[in-house]
């Protein structure tokens, strides 16, 4: 750990204190966890603090840890994780917080911390279903209005649940359910008996001589 990060990680102990559940270290930047709960709070001094000053949001993504480590994974299931940018002390950070109920992920706005949440949150609503309390205008942002599901959980299906073709006796774009049937594909390898060899190739060039 550099001098610098070594830094922050007291600054942020000092002012966050019990609200980071656990900090660790990569590729020269830190994470720290912090519960829901604690999220907006944690966001608003990580903005104002005068050794702080994150008042940038860079990137803001949803994930969905059902299968991560192979299934071994015991936490909960949907996070967002925070890219955090300081311009004035020029510092990085992440802050990762995990919704409290697998079954209906939700989780406070940071629109009224950082403006720059608003489509990023829309965009992890959209593709993880991860409900944002108090946002402004919270709906789907890449997906079509008659989407079902939110293609980025681990067990939406692959071929998806609906599909959108022209009907000509209704002239309009109408949906149904996906036809096409799932199926895995296996390369079928066929190689001669002798298929890299000189001789055999040798072989083969004298029978067809």
């Amino acid at each position: 750990m550099t001098n610098k990060i070594q830094h922050l990680s007291e600054a942020l102990k000092s002012l966050l204190g019990g609200r980071i559940v656990s900090e660790s270290e990569a590729l020269g930047e830190l994470t720290i966890v912090v519960k829901a709960d604690d999220l907006l709070p944690a966001c608003a001094l990580l903005r104002e603090a005068p050794g702080l000053r994150f008042d940038l949001l860079v990137d803001l993504c949803g994930l969905d840890y059902s299968r991560y480590a192979d299934g071994a994974w015991d936490g909960a299931r949907f996070a967002v994780v925070y890219h955090l940018l300081s311009v004035e002390l020029n510092q990085r950070l992440r802050v990762r917080t995990f919704a409290p109920d697998d079954a209906l992920p939700v989780l406070p706005s940071v629109t009224a911390v950082w403006p720059a949440a608003n489509w990023y949150e829309r965009e992890a609503f959209d593709l993880l279903g991860i409900v944002f309390t108090d946002h402004p205008d919270l709906r789907r942002i890449l997906t079509d209005y008659g989407f079902v599901g939110h293609p980025f959980r681990k067990d939406f299906p692959l071929s998806g649940t609906v599909e959108m073709r022209y009907d000509p006796d209704q002239q309009r774009v109408i949906y149904q359910p996906v036809t096409i049937e799932p199926r895995e594909i296996v390369p079928r390898v066929i190689r001669e008996e002798h298929y890299g060899n000189v001789d055999g190739a040798q072989r083969r060039a004298s029978a067809d001589g």
